[in-house]
């Protein structure tokens, strides 16, 4: 596997014990390129000393999920890629399984993976809602094959056939967070590309809320940020891909909604509805008007 494979991992001031989990559930024969999105990378003696198959790049500024990529992936030399969350790791056998997909699966774009730990998201699915909700029932009764052929993959852990992509143009640099590799799982779609689900590919993704150890404002500012980006990609993501008038038919009511809510939760001086609100409306708003994908925060992780 380690002539075949690179670890590509994007942090931004990751929190030490949540990165040295990520690392320590990767096999130690396969390099890892750790892409900093900021100017220092903090512990970095501690990590290249623990980790000798590590390479780590500092971006020198916050470029984001698809762009921090974007630059990790233009540094592998390998005939595949893993994109790894900071915060997820591994399961055991996780590699085991990989080995066995690739040696199954010749031709593909992307491999996603599967959650071992209880999400409300799926992992993967379809953009025809008929299809997708065909798709939930069989993921739901536990009857899923090891390998299955889908329209999306979540982007926490994805695997990538290198001679499919342009080094360093995987993901659109528009987007700062949210909603990238779906953009990319559409591209694919147009292409006639392949997008695989992996049902035996289990890692345990902490998430947001997993990043132990942040204070309670660097909890707010990275709700802010979510909610800000969250409602920002959408609105591209549909005017990208369909058109600016279906963008608005989607995110519409969103949009009234969130100028509601925000209103009233002033009224009642609920501070962090109204915040919630408040992010969701700027999103939409910055994101109709053309604006890029420029809401920031000093740390995430």
């Amino acid at each position: 596997m380690k002539k075949k494979i690179t670890i590509v991992v994007v942090t931004y001031q990751t929190n030490k014990n949540i990165l040295l989990k990520c690392l320590k559930s990767i096999d130690k024969d396969i390099k890892i390129i750790i892409i900093e999105n900021s100017k220092k990378f903090e512990n970095k003696t501690f990590f290249t000393k623990k980790f000798k198959n590590l390479k780590i790049v500092c971006s020198g500024s916050n470029l984001g999920y698809g762009n921090g990529n974007n630059l990790g992936l233009s540094k592998v030399k390998t005939k595949y890629a893993l994109i790894l969350n900071p915060d997820a790791y591994c399961n055991k056998d996780f590699f085991k399984n990989l080995k066995k997909n690739l040696n199954k699966i010749k031709d593909f774009d992307l491999i996603g993976c599967t959650y071992s730990n209880e999400k409300k998201t799926f992992p993967a699915g379809f953009f025809d809602n008929y299809e997708n909700k065909k798709f939930e029932k069989i993921v739901n009764s536990k009857k899923l094959a090891k390998i299955t052929k889908v329209d999306w993959i979540r982007g926490f852990s994805i695997i990538l056939n290198m001679k499919k992509f342009k080094k360093g143009k995987v993901f659109d640099k528009n987007y700062f967070l949210y909603l990238e590799e779906i953009d990319l799982c559409k591209n694919i779609q147009k292409k006639f590309g392949k997008v695989y689900f992996a049902n035996n590919l289990k890692v345990h993704h902490l998430g947001f809320k997993g990043s132990i150890g942040a204070s309670n404002l660097e909890l707010r500012n990275a709700e802010n940020l979510r909610n800000w980006h969250y409602m920002w990609s959408s609105f591209y993501f549909y005017k990208k891909n369909y058109s600016y008038f279906f963008a608005l038919s989607k995110m519409l009511g969103k949009f009234i909604r969130s100028l509601i809510k925000l209103f009233i939760y002033s009224l009642f001086f609920q501070e962090n509805k109204r915040n919630k609100y408040l992010y969701r409306f700027l999103g939409i708003f910055s994101s109709m008007i053309g604006l890029k994908s420029s809401y920031r925060v000093k740390k995430f992780y």
